[in-house]
């Protein structure tokens, strides 16, 4: 029998969207290892994440209510949908969720209190990734730590910072590459702050991405705070996207190799 992932959530099956932002917020900031030192913390870290990537896509949750964990992850005997072409597996770091959903790998790190960012009954929390959901900070089990929400981050000159959106990059990789595995240097050009703190310089900086053997396309790698630094707002995380460069002969399906051959009728006979 497959996962349950409404209940590692703790919603019920009919959830909106709101609410699973909601549960993945309440559960991913309770059992982050760096906040819970329990045994089990980190593999639960983990379920959470994949529950929330299955939930919160129509497609992949569409599936899994049809067909279960098996027919989501397109195994042998599952059924699944018409075709068989959909397959989901997760991609195994629960932390890049964290970040994509946040904005910042560790939120326990600038809980403080500052004039400039209330810290009960103001909603300044955001969900992830800029969908403009709030809720009141009363209801965040972190709230009392001092304010620190997707995207907005206290600062000692008494305003609240909030970081800028993503910047996201493709990486190209052939079937060679995905095969064995491969480092892409991948250099970018980012605004920096000069010593005076006030203007800014055009730097360059090379990012070493690790690709693994197998990855799937669409796999992504993020950078936190990696791009323009200015004066009023938090850096953006720099975030590369794995994209399979088109091949001459074979094309990647899931974990499939396909190769599409024109043979003529006395051939098949």
């Amino acid at each position: 029998m497959g996962k349950d992932y409404y209940q590692v959530l703790g919603v019920q099956k009919g959830a909106n969207e709101d609410e699973v932002k909601k549960a993945y917020r309440k559960m991913a900031l309770k059992y982050h290892p760096d906040k819970n030192k329990s045994p089990n913390a980190e593999e639960k870290f983990k379920e959470i994440a994949e529950a929330y990537e299955v939930l919160s896509d129509p497609q992949k949750r569409e599936v899994y209510d049809k067909y279960g964990e098996e027919g989501l992850k397109g195994r042998p005997g599952a059924g699944g949908p018409e075709g068989g072409n959909f397959t989901y597996t997760f991609h195994g770091n629960p932390h890049d969720t964290f970040r994509m959903f946040f904005g910042d790998e560790n939120p326990f790190s600038s809980f403080f209190s500052f004039s400039g960012c209330p810290t009960t009954g103001t909603k300044i929390f955001e969900f992830g990734g800029g969908h403009g959901n709030e809720m009141d900070v009363d209801d965040d089990p972190f709230a009392s730590w001092g304010g620190m929400s997707s995207g907005r981050f206290p600062d000692p000159s008494g305003t609240c910072r909030r970081q800028d959106p993503p910047v996201i990059y493709d990486i190209q990789v052939s079937l060679e590459e995905i095969l064995k595995g491969v480092t892409k240097k991948m250099k970018i050009t980012r605004k920096v702050l000069n010593p005076d703190g006030r203007t800014t310089r055009n730097e360059d900086k090379v990012l070493s991405v690790d690709v693994r053997p197998g990855w799937k396309a669409g796999t992504k790698v993020t950078f936190p705070r990696e791009g323009d630094q200015s004066v009023n707002n938090i850096p953006a995380d720099v975030v590369f996207v794995i994209k399979d460069r088109p091949h001459p002969i074979f094309k990647r399906d899931g974990s499939d190799i396909k190769y599409k051959a024109k043979i003529g009728l006395r051939e098949v006979s």
